[in-house]
């Protein structure tokens, strides 16, 4: 039963991080609002590629952290915990 739960968490956390990253992208136009758009991307700026000459493997992975991605794991969270009491 452990496990089953840790992958609810993961998946409600990633639920939130995804709704709020569409939020803060929603907001950015909007003058008041447009900080919950601040943040940083890490990851690949270009991707990095393997050429086996048989078959060409190209890898890249961007993440885009924004405020409002962090306040959507954060609500997703509480009403994970509140939901399962």
């Amino acid at each position: 039963m452990k496990i089953k739960s840790s992958w609810i968490i993961v998946f409600v956390m990633l639920t939130g991080l995804i709704i709020g990253t569409v939020i803060g992208s929603y907001c950015n136009g909007i003058g008041a609002l447009s900080w919950l758009n601040y943040g940083q991307v890490f990851g690949l700026t270009t991707p990095l590629v393997l050429d086996l000459g048989v078959f060409v493997l190209t890898l890249g992975l961007t993440i885009k952290i924004n405020i409002a991605s962090i306040l959507g794991i954060l609500i997703a969270f509480l009403c994970y915990k509140l939901l399962v009491r």
